[in-house]
């Protein structure tokens, strides 16, 4: 349950910050992200808002990210590992247990959930023309 007393917004900012710095250096993500993520300022602004609210309970985020990640062409089940561990990287380096661990949790489900939606995205049988 996301609770206020978890984090402070700059510990949120500074996760987001940091695990995206990571992404883009990296020689799988990295290039990944940066043929979609045209305005990074915009887009990070949006993660901090999506994980202060999962994270906070905010409730500042409005999107569907599921939509935006089933589009992207090519990706594969050690992707999302390879994001998963740059986020536990990440936290690991966060003085606040509890935020790295409420954190890990979540990207954990966020990630199974992205790539279960990818996966059924790919193999839903079109629907004959004619019934």
């Amino acid at each position: 349950m996301p609770t206020p007393d978890l984090c402070t917004e700059e510990e949120v900012a500074f996760l987001v910050h940091d695990f995206y710095a990571r992404v883009r250096a990296d020689d799988a993500l990295g290039p990944i992200f940066e043929r979609h993520v045209h305005d990074w300022t915009r887009h990070l602004a949006t993660m901090v808002d999506f994980w202060s609210g999962a994270l906070r309970g905010t409730a500042r985020f409005r999107g569907t990210p599921m939509p935006k990640h089933v589009a992207l062409p090519g990706l594969s089940a050690a992707l999302f590992q390879r994001w998963l561990a740059l986020f536990g990287a990440t936290t690991a380096t966060l003085p606040n247990a509890a935020l790295a661990e409420r954190a890990n949790d979540l990207a954990a489900r966020v990630a199974e959930s992205l790539w279960y939606g990818y996966q059924m995205s790919r193999q839903a049988d079109p629907l004959p023309e004619a019934l």
